[in-house]
């Protein structure tokens, strides 16, 4: 895409001739390649189209055939065109671009623009054609730059820590990254854990053997799995030790060598659980611990492992904290907005 600040381009959506850029305007014009359908980049009914046009307000976008333009604002058109540049990067693979996808490129573009994004920040196409994993007809991906980085992190470092709300990915990308290292033989077995803490409800009050009761709480796990994983194979693994679910105090008084270990919902660990958790780490082993701070489910007064272990750990060689905010939810839009509101009303409040 070319951007021209005075120069005629044809007028897509009326007849006559184009009009010259106001001063402070620009324009830029892009050619579709004829491999790539129209539909591919502006959507069923135009809906990709609609979620540009409603990001840049301040810019006209005109279409015909595989003809591109856009006028207005200059910082704006100059977005327009790195996001079409992006686009086109993406579709290239054979990834289909979404409205997910194009709310979350205009984001990072933006960010790249105002300075919040870090200086030399991956770009769209290099965030959203990152493969993890490919499973069952479907392609694991990160889809934010902090769920790039975080998972960039989990393949640097030995103990990486992913904290962040609800919805972030923090726990199915780590999954997936465990998952990976076995299939390419990097570690020997997966290990996934959970501490038995109920939101709401004590387990010896859940009927059932202990099994029973434990087993609704490490579903999830067992949930992203089975997206992972052939389901007829899951049982034959966890029959063998390849792949191992249990709770946390599973873990006391054992050495883990050679495995990919995942600590989850790891807010609910008190801190002689986390101290205990992180010293089971042996050789050729790594560690991922997920968590929420914002939702503590431990009893009134006690200490979060996952709060305090930041203040210890932090700047110790080879563990990483990774930190995912409400713009790497991936889940419906609304949640964004929920775990928004939550913090606002937690600061107004003073909690």
């Amino acid at each position: 895409m070319t951007q021209t600040p005075n120069a005629q381009t044809r007028p897509l959506r009326a007849a006559g001739a184009a009009e010259p850029p106001a001063p402070g305007q620009a324009r830029a014009h892009f050619t579709v390649p004829a491999k790539h359908p129209m539909v591919t980049v502006l959507g069923s009914g135009d809906a990709l189209l609609r979620v540009i046009e409603k990001a840049f307000p301040a810019a006209d976008i005109h279409v015909r055939g595989n003809e591109v333009s856009a006028v207005g604002d200059a910082v704006e058109v100059t977005l327009i065109q790195r996001l079409f540049d992006e686009m086109m990067l993406v579709l290239r693979t054979g990834q289909p671009m979404t409205e997910d996808a194009v709310e979350r490129s205009i984001a990072m573009l933006k960010a790249a623009e105002d300075g919040t994004a870090d200086a030399g920040a991956e770009t769209p196409a290099e965030v959203l054609t990152q493969n993890i994993l490919s499973s069952r007809g479907r392609t694991i991906r990160p889809k934010t730059l902090n769920q790039k980085r975080y998972v960039d992190a989990i393949d640097k470092h030995t103990v990486v820590f992913g904290i962040g709300p609800a919805g972030t990915g923090k726990t199915y990308l780590a999954m997936a990254k465990a998952v990976q290292a076995l299939q390419s033989k990097q570690v020997n077995r997966i290990i996934l854990t959970r501490p038995a803490v109920e939101a709401g409800e004590r387990l010896g009050f859940l009927p059932g053997t202990l099994y029973e009761k434990i087993d609704p709480y490490l579903r999830p796990l067992y949930d992203a799995l089975h997206d992972m994983l052939d389901p007829d194979s899951i049982p034959r693994l966890m029959a063998a030790g390849t792949i191992e679910v249990a709770p946390l105090a599973y873990m006391r008084g054992r050495t883990l060598n050679d495995a990919f270990i995942i600590l989850d919902e790891a807010q609910n660990t008190n801190p002689e659980q986390m101290k205990m958790f992180l010293t089971r780490l042996g050789f050729d082993s790594k560690i991922v611990i997920t968590g929420d701070v914002t939702q503590v489910d431990l009893p009134g007064g006690t200490k979060s492992g996952l709060r305090q272990v930041r203040d210890i750990l932090d700047g110790v060689e080879d563990v990483h904290f990774s930190l995912l905010t409400s713009q790497d939810v991936v889940r419906h839009k609304l949640v964004g907005r929920i775990v928004d509101a939550y913090e606002e009303y937690d600061s107004r409040n003073g909690k």
